[in-house]
């Protein structure tokens, strides 16, 4: 987590042991083990830090340990909480947790944070969820959370879902839970890259056409429930002819719709006829994360379709 720096500004300082030394309860709410994995600030981090997570939870999840506690920067930590949940495929729960406010300022909210995430690790009713999100005593599954306020202290929410538990008392109470979706896995086999180009109003083909040689797949963030320029529609086809593109929501919330709207090109209904894959409800971030590990794990495009198609049910 972040503290003042000699530069005058907030900066990754705090190791572990910082954090366990500012909250004097953890002690009473497990025995914990402790281990400074990367100090970057969460903009900076990249793929393969996530992936070399993912291992050594699955490792240490095979020895028997109740939970894991991870602590990043917010900037990336739904897209974290996402992806290790595609990754990471033991019981022990993985519950990942932050600061909007450094340690410093006024009303502190990572200490609270930090006591709720290692309480809901520690419990048993948490096995078997997945990785989970603790924010301002709230539990939110990974496959729903998103950061929806840039400063505050409440920036963590679930989008058409809301929170999957509440930290009450002292102890985490789960009476939205859902079942885990079946993760991907590793190791991952081969190298790929998925990029996010968003629809705009009025906006050209132009990044479309810049993309099909540069991308292993690509998810659009469309209009609404699936819809795109009318210009867009050609040259998405064309690309879905050569690698999986997938359909997602700019909104943040809501499904892609499947047959509802008929105008004409770039309707939901022409795109997903051009073959382009139904991205559901996954905002756009995690469907790349979810096309990403898909591709490198070495899956073709008809596993692809199914595997999207799954999440959709």
């Amino acid at each position: 987590m972040s503290a003042p720096s000699g530069g005058g500004g907030a900066a990754p300082r705090l190791r572990a042991a910082d954090l366990v030394a500012s909250v004097p309860d953890l002690a009473e709410a497990a025995t914990l083990e402790l281990q400074d994995f990367r100090q970057t600030p969460g903009a900076w981090l990249e793929i393969d830090d996530i992936v070399a997570v993912a291992d050594l939870l699955n490792q240490r999840a095979q020895s028997g340990t109740a939970g894991f506690v991870i602590t990043q920067g917010t900037d990336t930590l739904e897209e974290t909480a996402f992806l290790l949940d595609l990754l990471y495929t033991g019981e022990a729960p993985v519950v990942i947790t932050g600061a909007m406010r450094t340690a410093e300022m006024p009303g502190a909210d990572g200490p609270a944070n930090l006591l709720a995430a290692v309480r809901t690790a520690a419990s048993p009713s948490a096995r078997g969820l997945g990785v989970l999100v603790a924010f301002a005593d709230e539990l939110h599954a990974a496959r729903h959370v998103q950061k929806v306020h840039s400063t505050s202290t409440s920036a963590f929410a679930s989008p058409g879902a809301g929170p999957v538990g509440y930290v009450v008392e002292d102890q985490p109470r789960f009476p939205f839970a859902v079942p885990r979706q079946t993760p991907v896995g590793l190791p991952w086999v081969r190298p790929a890259s998925v990029e996010v180009i968003e629809a705009n109003l009025g906006a050209s083909a132009a990044l479309l056409n810049a993309a099909a040689g540069l991308a292993d797949g690509l998810v659009i963030a469309a209009f609404g429930a699936g819809h795109t320029p009318k210009t867009w529609a050609e040259p998405l086809g064309d690309l879905a002819a050569r690698a999986p593109v997938v359909l997602a929501s700019r909104t943040g919330a809501g499904s892609i719709l499947s047959s509802t709207y008929h105008f004409g090109p770039g309707s939901e209904t022409d795109l997903l006829k051009r073959g382009l894959i139904n991205g559901g409800d996954l905002e756009p971030r995690k469907a790349r994360l979810l096309l990403l590990a898909l591709l490198r794990s070495g899956a073709e495009l008809p596993e692809i379709r199914d595997a999207f198609e799954a999440r959709r049910r």
